[in-house]
């Protein structure tokens, strides 16, 4: 390149906007061949005296299998445990700078020049996961079979201090992220995820802000609306919302619930909802660009894990044979068979929650206590999100398991497609898990429950759900907020304090480790010798430290990323019922973010650092959850909400279609407009209630009451406003989503998703190794 090497453009605006902080000086400035005083990687197992003859005996072997390929085991005892330090030989690391120069896809990586002890332990994972025994059994079963009790890298302590103090604290949380310097340390797979989540949690700040001004929005007109006021103020008679022990009611009694509706229903969120479809597009394509930079910047652009894995492979044995390809017809049938069972379940459960929200209402009304009584349909609807949100709990284990079992069956080629097979999977069973319901409260609650003389029933028995008259959005606006409340603050409780009780546990149960001696804390604070290592107290220390931390395993970024990206769904998809999710969403990310780095510097063992250009297979399910949110938010608004009805009375039915007066609000009388009557003349309507319910609160019998729909008072047939409503509901549909679809294809054009810089650099970069390439041809051929 031109000029020297400048850092590129997108990084420096990441730094001026505060999502990233970095020094400058965070290349690799390492030896070619890097030599770590400790270890590259440590197996933990138990004592003779604390174990079968077996075991021992394919612990022996699996020692000896790793020095017939010439790594360096040093074996430690302590008390019942016995750990080995293994050390790979420098010959492993120069056959893989070797193989990755003559590579296809990751020749131009930065790791032809040294080998920094990140690549070190990947390295060495990778062999140590290939290396079977006689048995066939690898370090997996091994595993399994409590042969070794852990396997874990090592944490460096100096870069340890400097994460802490400078990423890893509550104090810092906000501050930018030492990108560079995590990824030196974690990877470029923990460093993207890192950058990812710092752009979204800043990206959240304009929709929050948003959000709350379409809040208060609502909240100025909180008294003045005349929708509020006819609510509040006529005594309207409703029909009885369950069978026997149910009354009729006032609907003002429920001046409150309408004031709720309003906050969250009005001509705002119609904006909010295509400002949020627009958003999740322009996220997505300047995320693209950073991440462009960020890898062009590390060198890996073209990087490919799966070809890393071939080349890992040689190196590990030079007579491997490659694993083909493969594709079945019968497993991908079977797979796909699976997937629909699990997700039938999954929705089938999504039934059970509505079952148990009937009952409750049905029980609560029964009960002698007045306020469940009164309002035993909204608590049924807050204990069925309580109990949602239970069943996720207990879902997400068992996706877990079935995904990995159906990966499994696929048997896929490489980790990476592992991997990828087990996101999709898991991250569908985990969407129905969580949206299932909230699709039922979006779309069908209210709309399938027929009407007085003809409800619909389960079992002939229970009465479907009602919505309120001011509308529906506030019952999926409680679901939701009670599903995001609960999921962030537990989460994040049990999140924290599970890897803080396990490690404190740990330590209680080891003896109390010596001191390091002055000798070895000398080394480990200048420049390592060749050759040079710690006394073996030291090493144990230092091993017994990594030890007693929290075990991680190849998913454990996964589900940091499954929570963010559901949190994502949370945030687009029914945004129009929940302006402020997107505020909560940014509080949880600004405490996730020093949170996740806490729980990964300080109280889990280090994660085996993993090489990447990208965030893989979760960029395409964001970009799906962005083409749903714009079909959930268009359907929510022209369907759940009563936008359209509202917009139909004002300029069809309303008192200013055919009056010139201009001291009247258009919106007068619209509440009466929604209600339909029953009475009780019909025969239908006496059987359907009893002449106690019949009764109103303050002692007076009637003869009639009202329910929410637009049915004729004589034959109870749908009149023909309901009919143009429904036409002008689908019309919106069709018009917003077209409109915020071609908005999203605009947005996605105007913003390139690699700057034109990393570009250039790229382009110069490949054509001064091309040059070089062909000098040092030239010059043997002579």
């Amino acid at each position: 390149m031109p000029g020297g090497h400048r850092r590129q453009p997108s990084i420096e605006l990441l730094e001026l906007m505060g999502v990233v902080k970095e020094n400058g000086n965070e290349q690799m400035s390492l030896p070619p061949l890097y030599n770590p005083l400790s270890y590259d990687y440590v197996l933990v197992a138990k004592t003779r005296e604390h174990t079968d003859r077996e075991a021992i005996k394919k612990q022996i072997e699996f020692i000896e299998e790793l020095k017939k390929k010439n790594f360096k085991v040093t074996k430690i005892p302590d008390d019942d445990l016995v750990f080995f330090g293994i050390q790979a030989p420098i010959e492993v690391f120069e056959k893989y700078r070797y193989l990755l120069k003559v590579s296809d896809a990751c020749n131009w990586s930065s790791d032809q020049n040294n080998v920094p002890l990140s690549t070190r332990i990947r390295v060495v994972h990778f062999i140590l996961n290939h290396t079977p025994i006689s048995s066939g059994e690898g370090l997996r079963e091994l595993m399994k079979m409590k042969v070794f009790e852990a396997r874990f890298c090592l944490h460096e302590k100096k870069k340890q201090r400097e994460l802490t103090d400078s990423w890893a604290r509550w104090t810092a949380c906000f501050q930018g992220q030492p990108i560079t310097a995590v990824r030196n340390y974690f990877g470029e797979k923990v460093a993207l995820y890192y950058l990812w989540l710092g752009w979204y949690t800043y990206m959240l700040i304009p929709p929050a802000l948003i959000g709350v001004i379409v809040f208060l929005y609502g909240l100025a007109f909180f008294n003045t609306s005349p929708l509020i006021k006819e609510v509040c103020d006529v005594d309207l008679v409703m029909c009885p919302l369950c069978d026997k022990r149910c009354k009729v009611w006032l609907l003002s009694d429920t001046c409150t619930y309408a004031k709720v509706s309003l906050l969250f229903d009005n001509n705002g969120t119609v904006v909010f909802a295509m400002v949020m479809a627009v958003w999740a597009t322009l996220f997505l394509e300047f995320w693209k660009r950073h991440r462009t930079s960020y890898v062009c910047e590390w060198k890996v652009s073209d990087w490919c894990e799966e070809e890393e894995e071939l080349i890992l492979e040689i190196v590990n044995d030079v007579n491997c044979e490659p694993k083909k390809f493969k594709h079945s017809y019968l497993r991908s049938t079977l797979v796909f068979v699976c997937v629909t069972i699990m997700i039938l379940v999954i929705i089938g459960l999504t039934h059970a929650l509505v079952v148990f929200r009937v009952i409750a209402a049905v029980l609560l009304a029964d009960g002698s206590w007045e306020f469940m009584s009164t309002h035993s349909n909204s608590v049924a609807m807050m204990l069925g999100a309580v109990f949602h949100y239970l069943i996720i709990t207990v879902m997400t284990r068992v996706n877990r398991i079935v995904a990995m079992k159906l990966c499994e069956i696929e048997k896929t080629r490489s980790f990476a497609a592992t991997e990828r097979s087990f996101t999709v999977k898991m991250f569908t069973f985990q969407f129905f898990t969580y949206f299932s319901s909230l699709f039922y409260v979006a779309f069908f609650l209210g709309r399938i429950n027929g009407r007085p003389g003809h409800y619909v029933r389960i079992a002939s028995k229970w009465r479907l759900e009602e919505c309120h008259p001011s509308g529906c959005l506030t019952d999926l606006f409680i679901q939701m907020a009670i599903i995001m409340v609960l999921k962030q603050t537990i989460s994040n409780v049990f999140e924290f304090t599970g890897p803080w009780f396990g490690k404190w546990l740990k330590r209680r149960r080891t003896h109390k480790l010596q001191r390091k001696c002055a000798h070895c804390y000398l080394k480990e604070d200048s420049q390592a010798k060749h050759g040079a290592e710690l006394c073996d107290n030291c090493k144990l220390r230092d091993w017994l430290n990594n030890y007693r931390l929290n075990d991680v395993d190849s998913f454990s970024l996964f589900k940091e990323f499954l929570e963010m990206v559901i949190q994502f769904s949370f945030t687009t998809i029914f945004v129009a019922a929940f302006p402020l999710a997107p505020l909560l969403a940014l509080i949880n990310n600004i405490i996730e973010i020093r949170l996740d780095a806490i729980k990964m510097v300080t109280l889990e063992r280090r994660m085996v650092p993993k090489k990447t250009n990208d965030i893989g297979v979760w960029i395409n399910l964001l970009e799906a959850i962005g083409v749903l949110a714009v079909i959930a938010n268009g359907l929510v608004i022209g369907v759940s909400s009563d936008f359209i009805p509202r917009l139909v009375y004002q300029y069809r039915y309303g008192p200013c279609v055919n009056s010139t007066a201009t001291d009247i609000d258009c919106m007068v009388g619209y509440i009466n407009n929604t209600l339909s009557s029953a009475t009780m003349d019909n025969v239908e309507i006496r059987r359907e209630f009893s002449p106690d319910q019949m009764v109103t609160p303050n002692g007076m019998n009637v003869t009639s009451c009202s329910y929410k729909d637009y049915r004729d008072s004589e034959d109870y047939d749908l009149t023909p406003q309901f009919w143009l409503i429904l036409a002008v509901r689908f019309a919106f549909v069709i018009l917003f989503e077209h409109i915020v679809v071609i908005c999203k294809f605009i947005a996605a054009w105007f913003v390139p998703a690699a700057p034109m810089q990393v570009k250039n650099n790229s382009l110069f970069d490949k054509l001064k190794r091309l040059k070089e390439e062909l000098r040092s041809f030239e010059e043997s051929q002579r």
